[in-house]
Order: C-alpha cells, then sequence, then structure tokens
C-alpha cells in the first residue's frame, strides 16, 4: 500500500475529519491499558480517561447526528425552494404569455387610435351634417327662385315672340295694304 492509498483510507474512515478513528484507537489502547492495570488509581485513571474518550465519542456522534438531521432538513428546504422557483417559473412565462398578448392588444389599439385620428382628420375637413342640410336647403331655396325666374323668363319670352309675330304679321299686312295702295293693279291683259 502507498501513502496514498493509506491516507485515503483513512479519510474514507476518519468521515468528516473530527479524528474519530484516532478516538476509537485511544479507547482501545485506554480499554487495553486499564484491563492490564495492576493497580487501582492506576486502575481508575484509566476508567476515567475511557469515560472522557466515550463522552468525546458521544458527543462527536451527536453532533454527527445533528449535522445529519439539519442536512435533511436542508435539503428538504432545497427541495421546497426549488418547487417553489419551479412554480415561479411557470408563473413568470404565463406572465409573459399575458403580458405579449396585452402588448399585441395594445398594438392594436394603438393601430386603430391612428386610424380613428386619420379619419377624425378627413371627416374634420368636411362640414357636419347639420351645416350640409342648411347648404342643401339653402341651394334648393335658390334652385326653386331660379326655377321661377326661368319660368318667368320663357313666359316673356314667350309673350314676345308672339307679340313679334303679331308684330311682324301686322308689318306684312300693313305692307300689303301699301302696296295694294300705292301699287294700283294691273288688269290682267290676257283675256
Amino acid at each position: 500500500m502507498s501513502v496514498d492509498e493509506v491516507i485515503r483510507k483513512r479519510l474514507l474512515i476518519d468521515g468528516d475529519g473530527a479524528g474519530d478513528d484516532r478516538r476509537i484507537n485511544v479507547l482501545l489502547k485506554s480499554f487495553t491499558k486499564w484491563c492490564h492495570s495492576g493497580s487501582p488509581e492506576e486502575g481508575y485513571t484509566q476508567y476515567h480517561r475511557m469515560l472522557g474518550t466515550l463522552a468525546q465519542c458521544e458527543f462527536s456522534m451527536g453532533k454527527t447526528l445533528l449535522v445529519y438531521d439539519m442536512n435533511l432538513k436542508e435539503m428538504e428546504n432545497y427541495e421546497k425552494i426549488y418547487t417553489d422557483i419551479e412554480q415561479n417559473i411557470t408563473s413568470a412565462h404565463e406572465k409573459i404569455s399575458e403580458c405579449k398578448k396585452e402588448i399585441l392588444r395594445a398594438k392594436r389599439i394603438r393601430k386603430n387610435r391612428q386610424e380613428y385620428d386619420a379619419l377624425a382628420k378627413v371627416i374634420q375637413q368636411h362640414p357636419d351634417r347639420h351645416e350640409t342640410l342648411k347648404q342643401l336647403e339653402a341651394l334648393d331655396k335658390e334652385l326653386q327662385h331660379l326655377s321661377h325666374i326661368k319660368e318667368s323668363v320663357e313666359d316673356k319670352l314667350e309673350l314676345r315672340k308672339k307679340q313679334f309675330h303679331v308684330l311682324l304679321s301686322t308689318i306684312h299686312e300693313l305692307q300689303q295694304t301699301l302696296e295694294s295702295k300705292f301699287c294700283p293693279r294691273r288688269p290682267d291683259t290676257s283675256r
């Protein structure tokens, strides 16, 4: 066996390095000394040393058990924390998904508002319905007035045509009359 293997075995046996194997070896040596002790005083001293070493071993064992229990509780705590973190991650993914949906909804609303504003600007350039109806009524009245004027002008024109016709026919008759008075008729010589 090499030195490294011996050290490795001692570390494996020793556990956390508290010197338990050394204490056990000291306890065994103390026990053999106590068994072979000759005088009661030496036996009593060895007995107390064994009790002290045994107390140290029990203390070390109790400490190891407490550390073991603490490690188990820490593992449970870490598992609980891990579960909480997993739930928080799942919750965060859900919130991110909801936020993405909210962003899409906000983008759609913004786009609709921009379209609404563009339409509102176009609509603002045109007069409102009440004003348009007033303008239509005014135009209708003006159209009726112009229709009356047109009818009146047409009636006058018709009257003037008739008067002109009468005037022309009167001039024509007058001309015939004048011709017949100033121009005698020639007798018909052909008979």
